[in-house]
């Protein structure tokens, strides 16, 4: 067999999950955090990390639905 078969296998999916739902939470935790924050510095490097959870999710769900995805 020389290619990988198209399937995720049943563990293999819960990684994925798990992966998923670490980001998706982070996320939402730190779109809270940067709404309470008033340093504009702390707020810029909340948004950056809020961003970089969301981007995480995008790509963790574009590989799922079997598109293209940049690393």
């Amino acid at each position: 067999m020389n290619s990988v078969p198209n399937i995720i296998s049943t563990k293999d999916l819960g990684y994925i999950e798990d992966m998923f739902n670490w980001n998706f939470i982070a996320s939402k935790k730190l779109n809270q955090f940067k709404d309470q924050v008033t340093d504009q510095q702390v707020k810029d490097i909340i948004t950056k990390a809020h961003d970089m959870h969301t981007n995480a999710c995008h790509t963790i769900l574009t590989f799922i639905e079997g598109g293209n995805y940049e690393q």
